[in-house]
């Protein structure tokens, strides 16, 4: 068996084999755009054990020589970092290293999500990424009407834009105003575009998909947009041993630093998916407005850790029990919260 690091970039990559007894048998660099030299050096390798950090562009690369493989592994680029970081960095030491962690058995795994998971996570990530377009133009043109003391809470609805269209302001705002205002109406169409998308990806997911969305619908305040983004985000939450695993994952855990019996809690890790505790911590704020359990928990977090911590160990809580409810397969009861 042949094992073989794989330093992956965006025009090469750096190629290491290895044998069980972590002797180097090769290496080659190849360019990326040249796929068939890339399945010819890994066909002449058979059989063989692979192994590529999970960037940003490994699928690709994954797809092409996995038929070709015993098995190809991701590695999670944080973790490898701390069991294999050295002074001297370079392509051909990071393939070595791979292939060395591989022969031996210790590379730290990273999550591969379906071909179905990631084009649902493409498709909110792009939906979020427009609606932060569309606040941001809003933005851009009160900010401009405010410095005429002109703006008004209703701007963007239709009375509002026939007053924008004949506020008095000078000629350069009214030309930068009206180009905002041709990016705003086009920037609110592709959000109208991405959830139709949205929508129609829904309708044909299979039994599994449709059953958590029937089962995360059953929180109160959970709105379609939060569904979209727990559910792309986690992916199987049958992957996660406990729900400790699940907030690590979301970024949601407190570090904690610890030396000769004392310790001290620290910030929140903020490792996770910026999105997924987005959602979270917005839906938060509903439930403790809006439910008299909810608000009940967070009011007495507030007073004792402050407002702002309180909301996170709330979303802490939520992710929890949506986790604990997807992973049983039961809706959501308010006792059992």
């Amino acid at each position: 068996m042949n094992y073989i690091g794989i330093d992956l970039h965006k025009k090469t990559i750096s190629l290491c084999v290895m044998s069980k007894g972590r002797k180097v048998l090769g290496r080659r660099t190849l360019r990326c755009d040249d796929e068939e030299r890339i399945k010819a050096f890994f066909q002449d390798c058979r059989p063989f054990r692979a192994v590529v950090e999970a960037t940003a562009s490994y699928e690709w690369l994954v797809q092409l020589i996995e038929p070709l493989s015993n098995r190809v592994l991701l590695a999670h680029p944080k973790k490898l970092r701390m069991i294999a970081e050295t002074k001297n960095k370079t392509d051909k030491i990071d393939a070595q290293v791979l292939a060395e962690l591989l022969a031996i058995d210790i590379i730290p795994q990273s999550y591969r999500p379906t071909p179905r998971l990631r084009a649902y996570r493409r498709l909110v990530r792009y939906r979020y990424f427009v609606r932060g377009r569309v606040t941001s133009l809003r933005c851009k043109i009160r900010h401009i009407l405010s410095d005429y003391n002109l703006d008004r809470p209703d701007l963007f609805t239709i009375d509002g834009l026939e007053y924008l269209g004949q506020v008095p302001i000078s000629t350069t705002d009214r030309w930068v105003v009206d180009q905002l205002v041709t990016h705003w109406q086009q920037q609110r169409s592709h959000l109208r575009a991405a959830n139709r998308q949205l929508r129609e990806f829904a309708e044909t997911a299979p039994l599994a998909e449709r059953e958590s969305r029937e089962i995360l619908r059953t929180i109160p305040y959970v709105g379609q947009v939060t569904l979209d983004v727990v559910l792309s985000e986690l992916g199987d939450v049958r992957r996660f041993r406990s729900q400790k695993q699940a907030v690590a994952y979301a970024g949601l855990n407190p570090g904690i630093r610890e030396s000769a019996g004392r310790s001290k809690q620290l910030r929140i890790t903020k490792e996770g998916s910026r999105l997924l505790r987005w959602a979270l911590v917005e839906t938060a704020w509903r439930l403790t407005s809006r439910s008299r359990y909810w608000g009940y928990r967070y009011e007495q977090l507030a007073q004792r850790i402050g407002a702002k911590k309180a909301i996170v160990a709330t979303a802490r809580r939520l992710l929890c029990v949506m986790v604990a409810m997807l992973q049983r397969g039961e809706p959501y009861r308010l006792l059992a919260a």
